[in-house]
């Protein structure tokens, strides 16, 4: 994997619209909470617009990540600050990794409750929709610590395009 200065045009778009899409499910998930409920009582789950948006926002976050890791392997990230301590540069590895991975799982198991009617990948999608919660958390946080204090500039990176 290549070690560019920045990021591509692409690779930028599509960070910012998974962040969009990322941010909408979490604002609009109670209509499908509702209906999971609902379904656990026994009631018909009737078609609603809100639990189709959910269900198709979430594919669509899979489908665009997947699209992400792939402009990842063939055209690289650039690499962390040099003087960033390699502790630091560690939990950044681990964490945009374990970012990528609950993209990915998230919409797997909201597909395998959904359309399975499996509980454990409900629970599951739950536990990691609060996971992912907390690594973007950590994510703006570091990118804040990397802009104002230990003063990076890290953020352009994600602003304007290299090439």
């Amino acid at each position: 994997m290549s070690h560019p200065t920045g990021y591509t045009r692409t690779q930028i778009r599509l960070h910012w619209i998974v962040v969009l899409l990322i941010a909408l499910q979490y604002i609009l998930h109670d209509t499908i909470s509702e209906a999971w409920e609902a379904w656990l009582d026994g009631a018909e789950a009737g078609f609603d617009p809100l639990v189709a948006q959910h269900v198709l926002m979430g594919g669509l976050v899979a489908v665009l990540v997947v699209w992400r890791l792939a402009l990842r392997v063939t055209h690289g990230a650039p690499p962390p600050p040099e003087n960033e301590h390699p502790a630091l540069k560690l939990a950044a590895h681990v964490t945009h990794w374990a970012i990528y991975a609950l993209m990915l799982l998230l919409p797997v198991s909201g597909g395998v409750a959904w359309f399975g009617g499996v509980e454990a990948a409900a629970e599951a999608h739950e536990v990691m929709k609060t996971l992912l919660l907390l690594l973007i958390v950590l994510h703006v946080a570091a990118a804040l610590v990397h802009q104002f204090i230990f003063k990076t500039n890290l953020m352009a990176r994600m602003k304007r395009p290299v090439g």
